[in-house]
């Protein structure tokens, strides 16, 4: 059995001796609490902060204080971070907020399992900070507030390009020359490259960009939204519109709730353009070479048809997607296969198969669209499980992200509230959510599964989709119809022995047994994530980062988004919703360099 790694509970009622809070006034309790840990603050006085938490608390910080994504839990950890940031950032004006969907509330997550939520403002010297929230379970003792599990999550916004901001100057003729010195870097080199031009790298780009910081963005493809019009044809976005917004433009209200790839790839074109980014496509950077003194890479770039451009950087931004080199089991005898042998990445459509057998490799979220779309053409088709998968409906995702991300809530305040809670906690409440799914709204779905042989499970240490993303980036498949398939038995299963090699006419099992196919498709993943970046900028450098994704001992997301081990090196990775979020912690970090306020050797804690 695996070692728990996050072994804490959640903070019930029950655990911490409370009894039914609900007679509590929100705001008087807020306020009391607020102003008890603002004069703490003022006074400077650490211990009496910290002493504001309960024992094994917690305070997670996104880039307010530590220029980092951190968690630190317990009072001892929690007075070593204030002891060593509080003055350092000048935390200050805290103030309450009460304004709808801010002002506190209490809430009553579970049946045992209430908290009270506010919002507060505050500023640093660096600049201030907005839709920031602390919840926590509470009891009442002698009139006053004992602070329980406290979850406080910082949101430092610099002044960008924005709102009233903007540029108001008119254009009379010159746009378009101006646009395309910009985008050509005629008169200057980029601060920063950012390599991909998918969905995370525009992002990043753009808050590059409205900060202030030149941004170039080379992707190897022809067009902007190619990495995700290259797909298979059936490709669409399991999570929800709500979720998947894009920095400062929304998808308009006629978009449909779950986006086809082909669409999405169009938008992320019109995005870059709206925009005014600044991307090279068709391009490839052919040599990179970092200097220590000066803390600059030289990177030169094979810019299309239009030669070759050596430019001097700052900043590396691979945002080159989930993974690294499509991975595809070796597996003895392939040369005799008479068919056609593909990875996922490579398959296109169903249609050019028509007639024929097929055999999908996997069975996560790309390996049953595939096999959905052969079964939809009429195509005999087989999927080999080489393990369990968590198996969660389309309708319950829907339903789990629509409470706070729905057309009548704000993306920025949502993204605040469901990334402010400790892994810990949120990994407690998947836990509870995944198990009370699975015996109610997916019941029918999982028995049927079963019936037919297809293992499931409830994902890593039972705590669903979320969990198996951010640990290892996959393992799960978001039902938007195969399953019905494979329950009716439209969609065939072989499991429980492992591929002994290709015959010609198809797969060979350890147990004897044989399927025939025309076309076995690997839907197999892919490498780590530092492939490409190691082929960019070498061994010696990629000899220096850290690992990249999974969570590290504090539950946050390991080597992306923050420091990942090489100055002037990053990574951006993530789904639409991560990637809108953390794009900008990413872009506050190097304008922090930029402008002399970081130096990473000063935020020691």
């Amino acid at each position: 059995m695996a070692t728990e790694p996050f072994p804490q509970r959640l903070p019930t009622l029950d655990r911490l001796g409370v009894t039914d809070p609900s007679n509590v006034s929100s705001s008087e309790v807020a306020t009391e609490w607020l102003s008890a840990f603002s004069a703490a603050i003022t006074q400077n006085n650490t211990a009496a902060v910290a002493g504001l938490f309960l024992e094994n608390g917690f305070w997670k910080d996104v880039v307010a204080l530590t220029w980092d994504l951190r968690t630190f839990e317990g009072r001892k950890d929690i007075k070593r971070l204030l002891d060593a940031r509080l003055t350092a950032t000048g935390l200050h004006d805290l103030c309450l907020l009460q304004e709808p969907l801010k002002e506190p509330v209490l809430q009553k997550v579970d049946h045992d399992l209430v908290w009270l939520r506010f919002c507060f403002g505050f500023a640093t010297k660096h600049g201030k900070g907005t839709r920031s929230f602390i919840s926590f379970p509470f009891q009442i003792q002698s009139g006053r507030p004992t602070c329980g599990f406290t979850f406080l999550h910082e949101h430092l916004l610099t002044m960008g390009k924005l709102g009233p901001l903007r540029n108001s100057e008119a254009e009379h003729g010159g746009w378009e020359e101006k646009r395309q010195q910009e985008t050509d870097f005629s008169n200057g080199d980029p601060t920063v490259i950012v390599i991909g031009a998918g969905h995370t790298g525009l992002e990043t780009a753009a808050r590059l960009k409205y900060i202030g910081v030149p941004t170039l963005v080379i992707e190897k493809k022809p067009r902007v939204g190619d990495s995700w019009r290259d797909r298979y044809k059936t490709l669409c976005l399991h999570d929800t519109i709500w979720y998947s917004q894009t920095p400062y433009l929304n998808f308009p209200s006629t978009w449909p709730i779950h986006t086809p790839a082909a669409k999405l790839a169009d938008w992320l074109e019109g995005y870059a353009s709206f925009l005014e980014l600044n991307v090279w496509t068709s391009s490839t950077i052919t040599k990179t070479s970092w200097n220590d003194s000066t803390k600059t890479w030289t990177v030169e770039v094979n810019h299309g048809g239009k030669g070759t451009r050596t430019l001097t950087v700052k900043h590396l931004v691979f945002a080159t997607g989930s993974g690294g080199h499509p991975t595809v089991p070796d597996i003895p005898g392939k040369a005799s296969f008479k068919g056609s042998a593909v990875h996922s990445s490579e398959f296109k459509s169903a249609a050019n198969h028509i007639g024929k057998k097929a055999i999908v490799v996997g069975c996560c979220n790309s390996a049953h669209d595939i096999a959905q779309d052969f079964c939809s053409h009429g195509v005999d088709v087989t999927m080999y499980q080489r393990s369990s998968t968590f198996v969660v409906s389309v309708e319950s995702i829907v339903a789990m992200l629509g409470a706070v991300y729905n057309d009548d809530f704000p993306t920025e305040l949502a993204d605040t509230y469901t990334t402010s809670l400790p892994w810990v906690v949120v990994r407690g409440l998947h836990q509870r959510m995944v198990r009370m799914v699975a015996k109610t709204a997916d019941k029918a779905i999982l028995d049927g599964l079963a019936n037919v042989g297809f293992e499931t499970n409830l994902g890593a240490h039972e705590a669903g989709l979320f969990a198996l993303y951010l640990e290892r980036g996959g393992g799960y498949y978001i039902d938007t119809g195969a399953s019905k398939s494979i329950i009716d038995g439209h969609i065939k299963v072989k499991s429980g022995s492992a591929i002994e090699s290709f015959t010609e006419n198809g797969l060979r099992f350890a147990d004897g047994t044989e399927l025939q196919a025309d076309i076995i498709v690997f839907a197999t993943g892919y490498g780590d994530t530092r492939d490409f970046m190691r082929e960019v900028c070498g061994d010696e450098v990629a000899s220096k980062i850290t690992r990249v994704w999974g969570l590290d001992e504090e539950g946050q997301t390991a080597g992306v988004w923050r420091y990942c081990g090489h100055d002037g090196l990053w990574f951006a990775n993530g789904n639409l919703a991560l990637s809108r979020f953390h794009s900008l912690h990413l872009a506050l970090q190097i304008k922090a360099i930029e402008e002399g306020i970081l130096n990473k050797a000063d935020v020691v804690i």
